[in-house]
C-alpha cells in the first residue's frame, strides 16, 4: 500500500494534534486578557477588546492572503487542491473578519459614543468583508462549475488589494481610529511589557485556531470531492 502524500500526512497531523494546544492557548489568552494584563489608562477597560480585535484582523488577513496565493496557483495549474485551499481560507477568514467587525463597534461605542462611524479603516474593512462575502455567494450560486471557480479565484486575488489600504487608511485619510499600539501619554498604549506579551499570546492562540479551522475545512472539502468522484464512478460502472 502506498504511503499517503506529505500534504495528507500534514493534514492528519494538524487535525490530530492541533486541538489540544489550541484550546490551551485560547484558555491562556482569556486568563491573560482578563486577569493578568493591566487596564490601559487612556481607553480603560474597553481596551481589552483590542487583544482579540487585532488577532482577529490578523486571522482574516492571513486567510485572504492564503486564498490569494492558492487562487493564483489554481489559475496557473488548475489543480483542485489549490481551489479547495483558497475556498477554505476564505471561509475561515470570513469568520475572523466578522469578529473584527463585531469587536470594532463594541470598542467604538465607549470611545466615540456611537457603534459605527464611516472612519476610513472601518469603511475599508467593511469593503473587504463585502468582497469576500461576494466570493462566497459566487461559490454558492455557481455550483462549483469551472467558470465559477475561476471567477472566484480572480475575486480572491483582487480582494487582497484592499488589505494594505486598510492598514494605512488612518494615515492616508487622517481617520479617528484609536492608536493603541503607541500613545503619547505616559502609561498608555502597550508600553507595559505585560500588555505586549498578552497580545502575543492572543495572536498565537488565534493563529493556532486559524490553522486548525482551515485544515478542518480543507479536509471536509477534499473528502466531499472524493465522495462525489466515487459516486460518479459507481454510476458510470452501473450504466456500463
Amino acid at each position: 500500500m502506498n504511503k499517503p502524500r506529505l500534504s495528507k500526512r500534514l493534514e492528519q497531523a494538524v487535525l490530530t494534534y492541533a486541538p489540544i494546544p489550541t484550546a490551551i492557548a485560547i484558555g491562556t489568552s482569556i486568563w491573560a486578557v482578563f486577569l493578568w494584563a493591566p487596564t490601559e489608562r487612556s481607553l480603560g477597560i474597553v481596551q481589552r477588546i483590542f487583544y482579540y480585535h487585532l488577532p482577529s484582523a490578523w486571522g482574516c488577513f492571513l486567510g485572504f492572503l492564503i486564498a490569494c496565493v492558492a487562487s493564483i496557483a489554481y489559475l496557473i495549474r488548475g489543480a483542485p487542491g489549490y481551489d479547495r485551499a483558497a475556498r477554505a481560507a476564505v471561509e475561515v477568514g470570513m469568520i475572523f473578519a466578522t469578529m473584527v467587525l463585531t469587536t470594532g463597534p463594541l470598542w467604538a461605542k465607549p470611545s466615540w459614543g456611537v457603534y459605527w462611524t464611516w472612519d476610513p479603516r472601518l469603511t475599508t474593512m467593511f469593503v473587504l468583508w463585502l468582497v469576500y462575502f461576494a466570493y462566497l455567494l459566487l461559490r454558492a450560486f455557481s455550483q462549483d462549475d469551472e467558470m465559477g471557480k475561476r471567477f472566484a479565484a480572480v475575486l480572491a486575488i483582487v480582494g487582497t488589494l484592499d488589505i494594505p489600504v486598510i492598514m494605512f487608511a488612518t494615515q492616508l485619510w487622517q481617520g479617528a481610529h484609536p492608536a493603541v499600539m503607541q500613545s503619547d501619554k505616559a502609561d498608555s498604549g502597550l508600553k507595559d511589557p505585560v500588555m505586549g506579551i498578552t497580545l502575543l499570546i492572543c495572536t498565537i492562540a488565534f493563529s493556532l485556531l486559524f490553522t486548525w479551522l482551515w485544515t478542518l475545512r480543507f479536509s471536509v472539502l477534499r473528502l466531499t470531492d472524493e465522495v462525489e468522484e466515487l459516486e460518479y464512478l459507481v454510476d458510470e460502472a452501473a450504466v456500463s
